[in-house]
This record gives C-alpha cells, structure tokens and sequence, in this order.
C-alpha cells in the first residue's frame, strides 16, 4: 500500500454503498479503484470524491480494481467556474479516454495541478489547455517534430498520423485535406511565445484544429461528451 496525491477525474455507484472511481494518481497514473462511502448522506468519503479536489490516499490491492482505504483532502477545490470548469471536465475526459492504465506519469500529473491552477485563477483558457493537450501527447509518445515546417519552402502543410508535417507541394489547401500555414506552424513550435501579445487570433486557431485532429484521431469515431459544453467550440 502506497499513500500518495491524487484526484478524481470521475466517479459512478458500484454496488450497494459503494463507487467505482477514475483516479489521476502521483506515482500510479491512471488507476480505476473502489470505494466504500457508507450509507449515510454526509459521509465523509462520498464528500471528497469529487473532481478537482486534492486528496491524499492510500490504494491496496491488486487486479482490475484497486481499493481506497484512505483518502483525505490536502487542500481546498480548485475554483472553476463557467468555461474554466468545462475546461476542466474536458483534460479529465481526456485522460480518462487516452491513458492506460497504472503507468506512472509524474511529469503529466504536475502539467494536471497547473492547469487547474491556472484555470482557477481565470488565466486565458486556449494556451492552458493546448499546454495540457501537448504534455498529454507527449506522454503517449506522440511529440510533434515541427523540423519540416522549417525545412521546406512551402506554405503549407499537412499533418499525418505516423508521418508528421507534410509539405504540401502545387496543391490549393482549400481543394485538399485540412492543412496549416506555415508560419502559424513555426510560431507554434515556439511555446514560450505562445503566451506572448504576438501570438494572432490566426495562429491559436492553428493550433487548436491541430490538436483536435490529432486528438480526434485517438479517439477514433466516439467524440467527446465534454465538447458539447463549449456552445461556440472556442477552446476545445
């Protein structure tokens, strides 16, 4: 048995008193476990198992379902509201639907605390979650290599599963698959400027429809249901 930090990324009833829950863990990742909540409305348990809270716990067991056996939270709820709370259940049913599960990801757990972080203090929405999205990636071993994009002497690209940026070569992009401007593409691979007043409305577009094809390409043919909150598709 091993305490260590965690939060909740989605809960459901199990059994009689009991739930099955999606946990974000510091040492384990991703880890399904079950928790006794007892019968009563105020119990202590069922009040921490909720998104966004930072909690403490122990897991013991092995098999497709570990155990809580302690649990207590070790700071106050991340406060998000309007968009910034649907941007939070959006990078929760990400991770849900993307990592595997019990695989140690550190380096995405604290990229998950900072989000948060960021969201709850009202940060601009787009370049958190486009961060979140690319420490995701990376975690599954999907990096982007934006070498061609400096490379070729096109205007345009295409991106590929497997194969990167493609240069796309006497071809009008509105006649073909979606493509991408270079230049947004060069800025993009830039993230340090990501956050700068330089960065045009044009070029966190880019991004954005970069990253929902990618993304919508994992997923395979179920979309996400976090995606419908956005009214607008603005950020997500």
């Amino acid at each position: 048995m091993i305490e260590q930090n965690a939060f909740v990324l989605h809960s459901r009833p199990y059994r009689e008193n009991q739930q099955l829950v999606d946990l974000l863990t510091e040492q384990d990742g991703k880890v399904t476990a079950l928790v006794y909540v007892g019968q009563s409305k105020r119990s202590i348990k069922k009040g921490l198992i909720q998104p966004f809270l930072p909690l403490r716990l122990t897991l013991k067991g092995s098999g497709n379902f570990k155990q809580i056996s302690q649990v207590d939270c070790t700071a106050r709820s991340f406060s998000l509201i309007k968009h910034s709370l649907f941007s939070s259940f959006y990078i929760n049913e990400l991770l849900i639907r993307l990592l595997t599960e019990q695989i140690a990801c550190p380096q995405l757990f604290s990229q998950y605390q900072a989000t948060l972080t960021a969201l709850s203090q009202e940060e601009e929405i787009a370049p958190q979650l486009r961060l979140f999205e690319l420490a995701l990636l990376e975690e599954l071993g999907l990096s982007f290599d934006f070498s061609p994009v400096f490379e070729h002497d096109v205007s345009y690209f295409h991106y590929i599963a497997e194969q990167g940026f493609v240069p796309v070569y006497g071809a009008s992009p509105k006649n073909s698959a979606p493509c991408f401007d270079k230049a947004h593409l060069q800025a993009i691979a830039q993230r340090e400027a990501l956050f700068s007043n330089r960065v045009t409305a044009d070029v966190s577009n880019t991004f954005k429809l970069l990253m929902r094809q990618v993304i919508n390409q994992l997923l395979g043919n179920k979309p996400l249901n976090s995606r419908k909150l956005f009214s607008n598709k603005a950020y997500s």
